[in-house]
Formats: structure tokens, sequence, C-alpha cells
């Protein structure tokens, strides 16, 4: 096989050793948003686009047992998907490169889930990067940290340490393989509330990801904990107030999907000692189901989605709407439309 799934220990040990002489790298402490946060915020709107080996099994989230060779999409339309967010007054698109199942849109090298191994081997991930360029849009991507292909055994705590390799090789080869065409803009984590919050690498992947993309925003969803228990599970966005704790730190946007931000929403959150600025981004789906899905016949009005739009973009926050491409590799025509009849409606 040209590829593995778990490093030998050698490789494991090695990999340790380069990512512990990176210096390491955390958010300034401060009660306004830096640089970066900003032109977050200033993005306020954008698509959220959820493909992969569920579209083809009318399911949200599969085990890692579906067979490769089943996602088969007809064609890969980013160039689609692109113009529709752009048409929409979108103004970034984050794609889910790996959701919970573990099957990864672009070929790594780390395993034999992914797209290579498919009915259609079209990168994913640098299609739409390269359409991102082209068409001048931005680029984030979504990263599943759960991933029950590989990790399926979450209370196999002596399985950490490889996976946790695993996710740093792989996100390594998510930000180098994009790099070549745009500058990611988010990374969007997932899955964490599965382990404790201290088994995961998160400020190995944060010290990564600033030291290639330094303007790459990294949120982990279910951001903020409760101050009883800093890994509360869930504490949701109304019920959150100023100086709660961070649950993952680093991070530097907090994400609670699919709720909306409290009324007046806080800002500040501490970690370390420390107090943190961080907005909030909302991630909503036009249906009821966030990958395609036959079943999925019930969508959101078109009044639904501007009190939506106008309630998550308030308060310097951020709203991703999310649609599922169909198993031809298109958004569907009715998605299309209510997307631009909600950019007429909100005047964008």
């Amino acid at each position: 096989m040209k590829k593995h799934v778990f490093f030998s220990l050698t490789l494991c040990l090695l990999a340790a050793k380069v990512f512990a002489q990176t210096k390491v790298v955390i958010p300034t402490a401060s009660d306004k948003p830096n640089r970066y946060q900003q032109e977050q915020i200033d993005r306020k709107y954008g698509m959220f686009i959820h493909f992969g080996i569920n579209t083809f099994h009318d399911q949200e989230w599969t085990d890692g047992s579906k067979p490769a060779s089943s996602y088969a999409p007809t064609t890969i339309d980013a160039k689609q998907w692109v113009s529709t967010a752009k048409a929409a007054g979108m103004k970034y698109i984050i794609l889910v490169s790996k959701h919970h199942d573990g099957f990864c849109l672009w070929d790594s090298k780390y395993t034999d889930y992914d797209v290579a191994n498919s009915a259609n081997k079209t990168n994913v991930v640098e299609a739409l990067a390269k359409e991102c360029r082209k068409q001048g849009i931005r680029l984030g991507l979504y990263y599943s940290l759960w991933d029950r292909k590989q990790n399926g055994n979450v209370n196999d705590r002596k399985a950490d340490r490889a996976y946790n390799t695993y996710m740093l090789n792989q996100l390594t080869e998510l930000l180098d393989m994009t790099k070549k065409y745009t500058d990611i803009v988010e990374l969007w984590l997932d899955g964490g509330w599965e382990k404790e919050n201290y088994r995961w690498p998160a400020q190995e992947i944060y010290t990564l990801v600033k030291s290639k993309a330094p303007q790459c925003q990294v949120g982990i969803n279910w951001t903020i904990g409760s101050p009883e228990n800093a890994d509360k599970h869930v504490v949701q966005p109304k019920d959150q107030q100023n100086l709660f704790p961070i649950r993952y730190f680093p991070s530097d946007f907090r994400l609670g999907d699919p709720y909306l931000p409290g009324t007046p929403d806080p800002k500040l959150f501490t970690a370390q000692g420390n107090i943190y600025y961080m907005p909030f981004e909302t991630t909503v789906v036009l249906g009821e189901r966030w990958f395609y899905n036959t079943t999925d016949k019930k969508y959101k009005t078109l009044a639904e989605l501007e009190d939506i739009y106008r309630t998550a973009t308030a308060q310097d926050n951020i709203l991703i709407l999310n649609v599922g491409p169909n198993r031809e590799g298109r958004i569907k025509e009715t998605d299309v439309a209510l997307l631009l009849q909600l950019k007429e409606k909100l005047k964008l």
C-alpha cells in the first residue's frame, strides 16, 4: 500500500519532535478585535459546503464503513459553487474537507479513504481553491477532529498520540496544497465534544496554522465552557457571558452550530489568566439536512432567512449558510434561486 493510516512509532516521535521545535503561537490578549478578526467580521456572510461520502447515502453522519467507491459524483462543478456564492453576495466559502466519517476530499498520503480511491478522483479541495482564486472569493476549510474511520474508539487514550500526529500531518497537507492557489482565511474544526478537551492538540494545531497561514482564523465547534466546568458541553450562545472560559484554547472565534448569538452577545472570554476578544460565527442550513439528502424537502422561507441574517450578522458577528451539492456535484437550482432571492431581499 502507498499509504498508511497510522505511522510507526519512529515516525510519530519524529513528527512530535518537529512540532515541539516550532515556536508556540498564542493570540494576543485584547478586548478588541485584531486585524484578522476584523477582516473576518467584515466578510460577514459566506457559504458552507457540505459534500462528501454522506451525499451518496442519504445520511448526515456515516461511520467510516461506507466504501470509498460509493462516493461517485458525476462531476465537481467548483465553478458553479463559487459563482453562486458570489452572485448571492457572499464573501467566502467554507468547504467540508473531511467530515466525521474520515473520508477526505483530497488525495491524502496518510489514508486510502479519500477521493483518490473513489469513482471520481477529482481533488475537490484543490479544484475549489483554484476557482476561488480565479473568481476572487476567499476560502476556508472545515475539518473534523472526530474521525470514526481512523480513531473510532475514542476511549482508547493510548491511540491519541498517533491520531493527533495523523491530524497534524493532514492539516499540513491541506495548508501546503491550498497556499499554492489562495490564502486560507478560516479553519472550522468540529467534533471536539467526543473527547475531553485536553486530549485534542489544540495548541499544536493553532501553532501549525499560524506558522503557515497567519491570516487563517481558527475555531473549534462549541468553543466556550462554563465557569464551573471549562469543558462543559454544551454552553449555548444565549447562555454565554463575558469572561466565561474558552473551552478549546487557542481559538480566534466562537462556534456553536446551528444556534444564533445571544442579545447582547458577549465578546470577552478567558484562558490562562488572560482576556480574549472572540466574535461568533453562526452556521445554518437552508433546509433540514447539511448534506444533500433525497428526503430534504422542508426549506426555510425568505422571511426566516432574512431574520437569521439580520440576527447573525449584528453585533460584529458572521453568518455562513450551508448548501449541499447533489450527486451530480452541483448546487441544486432551487438552492441557487433561493440564495439569489435572499440577496435581493437583503439588498446586498
